[in-house]
């Protein structure tokens, strides 16, 4: 594994929010389909135009082992992207997850793979192939900026981008917040007395 990425996947989103500015937050209603999903790669991002899902085999046949599809879906959730045999076709060429402001269909077959799928929902209707869409170009999901390489990790809370010339800083910043927050929950929380005296300290 890329030794970014393997730090990265020691990390949670909310400590690497913490570490990065808001506008690097997808929209919370993106969420794992199963809450015990957490997901860390590289973006392979993909441009569709909403309701279309054309060019998505194209990444998908073109993405990497350390990549996750990343999908600009314009928050069209009338339409899925996919269903379970395309999300079967990321899961059989080892591509680590999607992630779409859009939705998919076939629930359950999509949690019988058993693979990282962060989306807004599921929907019935198939995704439409008549308009192509592009690869590897910025694009915005869950209205955050997404650049083709840029880190992505996705666990319970959501899912968050670190772009590459961040990444090693935001590790660092997120690193010593978990460090800090391990530090607090030894110090109080035990008894009623060290709540006491963190509450007191918090409010003064």
């Amino acid at each position: 594994m890329d030794n970014i990425l393997e730090k990265l996947s020691q990390l949670t989103t909310t400590s690497l929010s913490d570490a990065l500015d808001i506008t690097h937050n997808m929209d919370s209603n993106i969420k794992p389909l199963n809450p015990a999903h957490k997901v860390c790669g590289k973006a392979f991002t993909v441009d569709l135009p909403a309701g279309e899902n054309k060019t998505l085999f194209e990444a998908i046949n073109e993405a990497g082992e350390d990549d996750i599809l990343v999908l600009s879906y314009k928050n069209e959730t009338r339409y899925a992207f996919a269903g379970d045999f395309i999300i079967g076709l990321m899961q059989t060429l080892g591509i680590r997850g999607v992630v779409a402001d859009g939705a998919v269909r076939d629930l359950h077959g999509v949690l019988d793979l058993n693979y990282p799928v962060f989306c807004l929902g599921t929907t019935m209707a198939a995704g439409k192939k008549n308009i192509p869409g592009t690869i590897k170009s910025t694009i915005s999901c869950g209205g955050s900026i997404v650049r083709h390489g840029d880190y992505i990790v996705g666990d319970a809370d959501g899912v968050i981008v670190i772009p590459q010339d961040k990444v090693n800083d935001v590790i660092q910043a997120a690193s010593e917040k978990l460090e800090k927050d391990q530090i607090r929950e030894e110090k109080y929380g035990k008894d009623q007395e060290s709540v006491r005296a963190y509450l007191n300290n918090v409010i003064n």
